[in-house]
Formats: structure tokens, sequence, C-alpha cells
């Protein structure tokens, strides 16, 4: 006999689809939740496959510290562990100053979560050494985002949207691998007679459901976007009447996509003219139209000018601030959109407000009644803090992030992460950094605990604790709260992920993320739907005048824009951007293109997907995929080892030749440690504004193993 199930949400990416938890005789059961409007009952392989992690045979139940005596992990008290790293974190503090002590977080924690660990590296170390693994997801995009609109928020628009537009472009996504249950809201666009244009440098699954698919030289998505808005305005298709109303700087926007003629655009991109006349004219005969990006365009070191481009054709065709139009980024991790928002970036404070702001950092330092001053300022971006491990950054304490698989040039990351005087982390199951603690902390994952979470579309959820946790563990909200006790602040680090929830509401109160209308009680109302932010609540003069508290309450936003942009004159702004080469490109020893992603049956750096029987046997290992040509001038046969080569190190990995791809790229998946780590190869420049490193592509040279 099942219990009766629990809803909630998947552990895994952005969509966040709603699920259903029950336990019966087999253990912990998914039930789909067809009332849920993201994914109508609808799951991957990784939902339904999910509560595999939660089984004590491949995670974490005790307390490990690495013992003095014999160098290795051994089990310890919650006590012992607890004090070793508030030991660690003081010494280094009271050696090295308040900087030494890093903190690194990640896109999968709670907004409860995410907000704790921003105030616990602020108040409780006093550091500014603070960011996380989401720099690496959507920081390009979140920037363009801010400086077009005056606000990120990854899509402006609710997903339901999208089949009742005319036209999609979908840069660098390969959603039917990435997030399968949102393919469908791109199959009744098509059943619609909308028309979606894909732009991947490989023909993926997503691409095969393209009425038309462009395959651009990876690095060259810049280039591909202003040829299109050349060719928009070549054609006289811009809305002249949205650009006189509602932009400010198109005259040098339109100067600089002038200079990106079709011919110049096909030489660099690969391209051909007559299919970039093809995507603008599609693009255009829409009555609505959207662009939505995903890590392709972004993860570059221009990826904030990439994505700017895209913002630019979209408002020069007026597809922008009305229904069923605009920009949108395709987040990808789980709460990658709020673990942004509430203070785990370098740069920010709760409700996505800026640390350099005195107004901003008055109204945080009351919620949490210090003294703004005591704030620290912003501090390193995430590589650039990985990078200063052992250096300037003695000791770290890092929750929910695998940076050993995921970061780029990711053997020298490792490398830092060795030679730190501390390293605590707070995880799951022992990943490839934990392996390196000295003190690895076992924490409660999604079905053992309560918390909100903000989904691509700026949807705020509610995902419900449906089992308990083995003994031995505890949340980090714990963590935290017993951390911050030992450092000297026995109050203002609560448990309870609701009462840390109402602190939040409060700190976020008038920012642009602002979730102070938002509460558990809305939460769970009706089907669980959720609430988009901004919902501010409503003045206590407003709600007195009105009987009905329900209809006092701010209904949410689940669509920005149509009145006004965020900016100061309510106008979104263009901004003008040029083509300029990726910072890596192939020359003669290192001739060929590496871009890498995901595939369907892992997450992330697979630090638990790698634990599920089911997904390995569907993806059991790394590969690298390569054209027939290339893979003839190697003379390699598919299956047979290939040594991919950069200038950071190397990896070795099975071929697999298909005619899907560039003959001068080659693909790799990144959610392997070992031999076929991708990101050993992968390159660290960084965007200048976002500080998004650039994943996507750099030269490498092929070998027979």
């Amino acid at each position: 006999m099942h219990t009766e199930a629990t809803p909630t949400h998947c552990p895994y990416c952005a969509l966040q689809c709603g699920m259903g938890l029950a336990t019966g005789p087999g253990g912990v059961e998914v039930v789909e939740r067809p009332e849920f409007p993201v994914n109508a009952g609808a799951l991957c392989g990784k939902g339904r496959t999910a509560p595999a992690v939660l089984s004590s045979r491949v995670r974490l139940t005790e307390p490990l510290v690495r013992s003095h005596a014999t160098g290795r992990l051994e089990p310890a008290t919650w006590e012992e562990a607890v004090g070793r790293v508030a030991e660690g974190l003081s010494r280094t503090r009271a050696e090295h100053g308040a900087d030494a002590c890093g903190v690194f977080g990640g896109g999968g924690l709670t907004n409860e979560k995410a907000y704790a660990l921003g105030k616990f590296a602020r108040v409780a170390l006093g550091t500014s050494q603070i960011d996380y693994n989401g720099r690496f997801c959507m920081s390009s995009a979140a920037a363009a985002g801010q400086r077009a609109f005056g606000l990120d928020r990854g899509l402006p628009f609710p997903l339901e949207d999208i089949p009742r537009t005319g036209c999609v472009i979908l840069v660098g996504s390969n959603l039917a691998e990435t997030m399968p249950p949102a393919l469908r809201y791109l199959t009744e666009l098509k059943a619609n007679g909308g028309k979606l244009i894909v732009i991947d440098p490989r023909r993926t699954r997503t691409a095969e459901q393209a009425d038309l698919h462009l395959a651009p030289r990876p690095g060259t998505d810049l280039a591909l976007a202003l040829g299109l808005l050349h060719l928009v305005v070549a054609e006289g298709r811009t809305d002249e009447a949205f650009i006189e109303e509602r932009t400010s700087g198109w005259q040098e926007a339109r100067a600089a996509a002038m200079a990106h003629w079709p011919e110049y655009v096909e030489r660099i991109s690969g391209v051909p003219v007559p299919q970039l006349r093809d995507a603008a004219r599609m693009f255009c005969d829409a009555e609505a139209a959207m662009v939505l990006t995903a890590r392709g365009p972004e993860q570059q070191s221009k990826g904030t000018d990439t994505v700017g481009a895209w913002i630019n054709l979209c408002l020069a065709t007026g597809n922008a601030g009305r229904p069923l139009a605009g920009y949108g980024c395709l987040t990808g991790q789980g709460n990658g959109q709020g673990g942004r928002e509430h203070g785990q970036k370098a740069d920010q404070l709760p409700g996505y407000r800026k640390l350099t702001d005195p107004a901003a950092r008055a109204h945080v330092a009351g919620v949490w009644g210090v003294d703004p001053d005591s704030l620290p300022g912003p501090g390193r971006s995430a590589y650039e803090l990985l990078d200063a491990l052992g250096g300037d950054i003695k000791a770290l304490l890092l929750m929910g992030s695998n940076p050993v698989v995921s970061a780029p040039r990711a053997a020298h990351v490792e490398e830092r992460l060795r030679s730190l005087d501390f390293l605590a982390v707070a995880d799951v199951v022992l990943s490839e950094t934990a392996q390196l603690a000295d003190v690895v902390l076992p924490v409660t994952q999604w079905a053992e605990e309560t918390g909100t979470v903000t989904n691509l579309e700026g949807r705020v959820l509610l995902r419900r604790r449906a089992v308990s946790a083995p003994d031995g563990v505890r949340s980090d909200l714990d963590v935290l709260h017993g951390l911050a006790a030992l450092l000297g602040h026995g109050k203002g680090f609560p448990t309870d992920p609701e009462e840390v929830f109402e602190e939040l509401r409060r700190a976020s109160a008038g920012g642009a993320a602002d979730y102070s209308g938002i509460s558990y009680a809305r939460l769970t109302e009706g089907n669980g739907e959720g609430v988009f932010w901004p919902c501010p609540a409503q003045d206590d003069e407003a709600d007195a005048a009105r009987d009905d508290e329900a209809d006092a309450a701010h209904p949410g936003t689940p669509r920005l824009f149509l009145d006004r942009f965020a900016t100061e004159d309510g106008r979104a702004r263009f901004v003008p951007v040029v083509h300029r080469s990726a910072a890596e490109e192939p020359d003669a020893e290192y001739p060929v293109l590496l871009t890498t992603g995901r595939v369907l049956a892992q997450y992330q750096s697979g630090a638990q997907t790698r634990r599920v029987d089911e997904l390995n046997s569907a993806a059991p290992g790394p590969f690298v995929e390569l054209h027939p040509r290339l893979a003839a001038r190697l003379e390699v046969g598919d299956g047979e080892p290939v040594t991919v080569v950069s200038r950071r190190g190397r990896a070795v990995a099975p071929a697999r030749i298909t005619s899907t791809i560039r003959s001068d790229t080659v693909f790799m998946p990144f959610h392997w440690p070992g031999e076929g780590r991708a990101n050993s190869l992968t390159n660290p420049a960084l965007d200048p504004v976002s500080r998004m490193p650039e994943f996507k592509v750099c030269a490498v040279r092929l070998e027979r193993a």
C-alpha cells in the first residue's frame, strides 16, 4: 500500500517539473502531477529515477574528517566535524584576514539556503569572497538582460506563451536532451503553424525538429545575430514606431550591425547567405516572435555582447515588451534563477540588489541587524575565486558544487583546491571535490527538506519534504546555524526554512526580485502552481481597505515589460556590439574547435546521476563526437579511443563518428571525471562583463590514443 503522494518538484533542471512522491513496498516512488502546468505530468529519465539518490547506498550518511594520522577521510561526530570547520575558518581569519576565507555555493541550493549562505559569508565570516557555480551557467544572459531591460529574469513570459508565438529562434540549446519535457512547447508551436529556427553547430535531436537549422562555427553566434539584424535593416523590416516609442540607442546599434553584411558573416560563421536571408524572413514575417538562448552563445568570452545582439534583433523588430514576443534565457540549473537573486553571487544582495548601492546595503543591513558599513564589498567571480585558492584565499567552505569536474581548466582548479590550508564541503554525495576536503558534511536533499526554488520562468515554487533523511544527515541551514554560533553569531541563522523565507521576503522587499508578497501559505494554495516574481506585498493601508485578503494580494508578474521596461526611463536600451574572435582560435598546432555540452541521461558534473544505474546504462561514459572526414584524417574508427589535447590539458574518450557535426568541430559532454574529463581542456577566458568562462569554444588537436 502506498502513502498519499506529497507534491514536490524534480531536483534537476530549471524547469522544476512537478511530481509527487509516495512511499510503498518498493521504497520512494515518483507519481505524476498532470495538473502542474510546466510539464503536465511528463518527466524525463532523470526525474523518474531521482529517488535512487535518496538511497543510503549511494549517498553520505555521516560526517567525515581527514585524519591527521592516516591522511584519509574517516567518520566523525557532527560536533567534531562542525568544530573542525569553525576552527579552520576562525584560524584562517585570525591569521590572514576575513577575505582569506572563501565561500562557494551552487545553483541547486534552495532560495533559503542561497540566502543564508550569502548572509553567513558577509555577516558571520565578514568576507567578500563568495560566488557560486551559476556564474558558469546564465551570467552572460543575466548581464545582457540587465543592460538592455534593467532587469534579469530568465524568461520574461511563461513557457505557455511559446506555442502561441509565430516564430522562435532557439540559439545554442538542445532542449530534447537537456530539458525533454519542454520540447512539447516547440512541438505545439509547429502544430499551431509557427516556425522554429535552431542555431547549433551540431544537428541535435532538437535541430531535427526545426524548419531551419543553421550550423555556425562555434564562437560566431555574435556575427550571426548581427548579420540577421543587418538584413532586417537592409530589407526595411524594422519596427520604427516601437523603436521610437520604447527604446533608446538605436542609431549606434544600427551602425554597428550594418558593418556585418551577409557575405562577411558567411565567411566568419560558415552559414550560407541564403540561409541567413531565410532566417531573417521567417522571423520578420511572424506577427510575434521570440529569441531563446542557452549556454551555446552565453558561455563565451563575448557572451554578454552575443546575447545583447540577439536582444537588439528583438528590439529592432518590435518583438519585446508585448504579448507573445521577446527575448528569453533558458536557465539551466535547478535554482539557477533564484540562486543568483538572493546573495550568494559576488556582487549582489538579496532581492537582486547591487552590493555597491548604499540604499540597498542599508535596507539589507537593517533586516540583518548590522551596520551597513560592516558589509564587505564585491568579491571575485567564480573562476577568479577558484584560481585564487591557496594564494589570497586560504580556506574554503563549499556547498552544492563540484568544480573538480565542472570548472574550466579543471586540472588547475583541482590543483588550487589541493593547495588550500583548509577545505570543507557540504554535499549529498562524496563528489570528486568532496574527496579532497578536510571535512565533509552530509546534508539533506530535495525530498528530505522543504524550501523554495525559482524556475526559469521566474515562478517561485515550494518543494515539500516527503521523506525523512537518514540518521546522521542534517540540512545546510543546520550547518550554517551551527557554524555561525561557533563563530560568535548565535542569532540570525535559523534552521526552519519558512522562518528563513520570511526574512528573505523582508530583505527582498523593494528590490528588483521582490518576493515580499509571496508566502509558504500562498505557494501551497490550489495546485501549487507557484507565484511569479516580482510580487511585492501590498501596502498596509490598501490591504486594510479590502475585505477579502486574497483579493488584496499582488497576483505576481507572469509577463514583464508590457507597459514599461525596468530602466529608469522605462525604455529598453540598444547596446552597440561588434563581432570579435574567440579568445582562442585554431592554429597549426591546435587546428580543431572543441565545444562541450550535456547528454540526456546525465546532469551537470554527474555527481548524482552517475550514481543511478538506469542512467549509467543509458550514458555510461564520455565520448568525442567527430565528423567522418575528421575521423578519416585521423584514421580512427567508431568506438576507438581518441586523445583530445588543448593548451591546458588532455582527455581520452571513445570516438563517436557522426555526420551531424561540423567537420571542423568536435563535441564532448562534460559529466565525467578522470581521463575523459572535458573540462581539462576548456578555456577559462572570461567575458569582461559577466565573468563567464568560455566553455563553448577552444582550440584542440586530436590524436589516436
